[in-house]
């Protein structure tokens, strides 16, 4: 992933075009705002940006989000730059002035432009991309499509997102083939620990590992490269779950060693509401049959996955606008500032009384999300609480054995929303 280079940019700002000029002055505020902060920005490092308001200030201002409600849950979905926004209600009002025409033969035509763009930011070949709808959509691709028959063995985590799990147990229940279950101790900052758990379960007839990346209940970052070798070393295959890495903290999907990946753009990368992305490496293309069929099954052309059918073009041409968007604030900026965001409430509520984290505050363990509880308290009766009395909006997690508060701030978060969260905790844990 990259970061933006302003002075890149300034270097061929003279030889913009009037028109092109004259669009630049004519920027929104919050725009122009924006742009002055990243320049200035320019000689400070992201860890000393994290905790950086005013700079912040003007990330925020590029959002829409209500003043009258603190939303804490962008784990679920994240909203939108205006930028990416704007761009989705100008392509769809560009698709009803003649639809046919204007989705197939012009929208239609970003797609690659696109294609290439995501593959920069995954680090990988535009070969080994296709657009999706969401990472449920992208994941469940490659389960339905392996070749696998009644006696193969998968493994898996009870931590996974549901439904994945739920997509393996319908293949089970139909071809035969064998679940491993292991389920994890979280939190954990023992990298042999969540390895092991994984390749000890592992036999001679596993064919392949499934690996959430960010176990979405409580932020927990798992040691996906580390399982990835182990499991290549017997001739496993490796498929990731990235809704919650993605665009979030900085990698490269081949630097995971994985055979396939899966991820949603509207959480991290704030692309528009239902937009994902799979990757598959391009040798085992011709292996996975597509979830929407096309002429070839077999083929080795990543477009095999994209046989939707009409699709909602405005909302996947809008992505690109969130790429421009992720680029301008930098993959390190972001990442420094959601840990920078995590810990800071984190570190205020983790000594009161009866108040547990339930989430790493260690880089490399956890980023964004956190989970929080209180002893003698159901995580229903703690989101009501700061719903009802703070208008704080977050989700609580009862699973296997995940049991909390689930906090995701984002980069348009600001520290003054997080101490009305720390004081709801605090007053809600006095209660307990």
């Amino acid at each position: 992933m990259r970061d933006f280079n302003r002075r890149s940019f300034l270097n061929t700002f003279g030889s913009l075009s009037a028109t092109a000029l004259f669009t630049t002055l004519a920027q929104p505020a919050w725009s122009r705002n924006l742009n002055k902060a990243l320049m200035s920005a320019e000689e400070r490092s992201p860890a000393q940006l994290a905790g950086d308001e005013d700079f912040w200030y003007y990330v925020q201002e590029s959002f829409t989000v209500s003043p009258s409600l603190i939303n804490l849950n962008n784990g679920g979905v994240s909203p939108s730059p205006k930028i990416v926004q704007d761009a989705m209600k100008r392509y769809y009002d560009i698709c009803n002035d003649g639809p046919s025409y204007y989705m197939w033969r012009i929208l239609d035509q970003g797609r690659e432009p696109l294609r290439k763009n995501l593959a920069k930011l995954a680090g990988c070949l535009p070969e080994e991309i296709a657009i999706q709808r969401n990472a449920s959509e992208a994941l469940e691709t490659v389960i339905f499509g392996l070749d696998l028959k009644a006696g193969d063995e998968i493994v898996l985590t009870k931590q996974d997102y549901p439904n994945m799990i739920n997509a393996w147990k319908q293949r089970e229940m139909r071809d035969g083939i064998k679940l491993v279950w292991i389920n994890l101790e979280l939190p954990s900052e023992d990298t042999d620990y969540l390895v092991s758990q994984y390749t000890k379960a592992f036999t001679a007839k596993t064919k392949v590992v499934h690996i959430t990346h960010v176990i979405n209940w409580n932020g927990q970052i798992i040691p996906a490269r580390k399982i990835a070798d182990a499991a290549h070393a017997k001739g496993i295959e490796v498929l990731v779950d990235g809704a919650h890495s993605f665009a979030h903290f900085e990698f490269t999907i081949p630097g995971l060693g994985c055979d396939y990946f899966g991820t949603s753009l509207h959480k991290w990368l704030a692309a528009c509401i239902g937009t994902g992305m799979l990757y598959i490496k391009k040798e085992k293309i011709k292996n996975i049959y597509p979830l929407f069929a096309g002429g070839d099954p077999k083929s080795e052309d990543i477009k095999k996955f994209e046989n939707l059918g009409t699709r909602p073009f405005f909302i996947e041409q809008a992505t690109g606008k969130a790429i421009e968007f992720f680029d301008m604030i930098g993959a390190q900026r972001k990442e420094q500032r959601l840990l920078y965001l995590k810990n800071y409430w984190m570190g205020k509520v983790k000594d009161i009384p009866k108040v547990k984290i339930g989430t790493s505050m260690k880089a490399g363990f956890g980023c964004a999300i956190g989970l929080v509880s209180v002893e003698g308290k159901k995580p229903a009766e703690l989101d009501a609480f700061l719903f009802d009395k703070y208008k704080i909006h977050v989700v609580g997690i009862e699973w296997e054995n995940i049991h909390g508060v689930r906090i995701t701030p984002n980069v348009y978060t600001t520290t003054k929303n997080l101490d009305v969260l720390v004081e709801g905790i605090d007053k809600f844990a006095k209660t307990a």
